[in-house]
């Protein structure tokens, strides 16, 4: 039993604090002599007299480290994978298909004929291009003679020409003169052709293109 040092009340041995009171109870011990329950702090035990600070503490276990032969071997992280260096072309290497595009480009160009719905694709690779019909004289890369109502149209009539991105038409001494939209172009003169341009080869309207990008 626990006395309580503040009511002198009994209290069971499991008590923490006294029932009478509430007062904190001090911890207790058993006697290594006799088994009695005693104070932590006493120095004797009040049932057999025994000297209870001959008691050396218990000391303090230390821990069992693990065997190292039984350790997991150490993981070893892949190494680094470097990405690889990006390489930019060089001006030269890039020319070749900035050039190829002026190809494309120049290819997509083609005249619609109004008369009959046939497009014709303009030459790639060409930066004359003539328009007429067969002549002994400068043939003509675009031939018109197989267009209905062809007689108003000149052996050698017009020339488109190609610079860069623009693409011009003249006319090169024309019977019967050539037409952009329904205006006459004069002999020599050039006009740019863009998008939608009408091109009418001969008086009267009878043989006309559509310009198309």
């Amino acid at each position: 039993m626990i006395v309580c040092p503040n009511c002198n009340h009994p209290n069971p041995d499991s008590a923490v604090q006294c029932e009478s009171c509430y007062t904190p109870l001090p911890s207790t011990i058993a006697c290594p002599n006799c088994g009695s329950s005693v104070q932590s702090d006493a120095g004797f035990c009040g049932q057999c007299g025994f000297n209870l600070k001959s008691v050396s503490a218990p000391m303090l276990s230390t821990p069992e480290l693990p065997d190292p032969q039984q350790l997991p071997d150490p993981v070893v992280p892949d190494p680094l994978i470097e990405p690889d260096p990006i390489v930019l072309p060089t001006q030269a290497e890039a020319a070749p298909k900035a050039n190829s595009m002026t190809q494309i480009q120049q290819s997509f160009a083609r005249l619609l004929n109004l008369q009959t719905s046939t497009e014709i694709e303009l030459p790639p690779g060409l930066l004359v291009i003539h328009i007429g019909k067969p002549n002994d004289r400068i043939p003509p890369d675009i031939d018109v003679s197989g267009f209905p109502n062809s007689e108003v149209v000149s052996r050698i009539h017009a020339d488109i020409r190609i610079e860069g991105d623009a693409y011009y038409i003249e006319d090169v001494g024309s019977s019967n003169g050539t037409y952009i939209n329904n205006s006459p172009l004069p002999m020599g003169n050039r006009h740019r052709l863009r998008a939608g341009d009408r091109i009418s080869l001969g008086k009267g309207d009878k043989v006309s293109f559509l310009f198309q990008v």
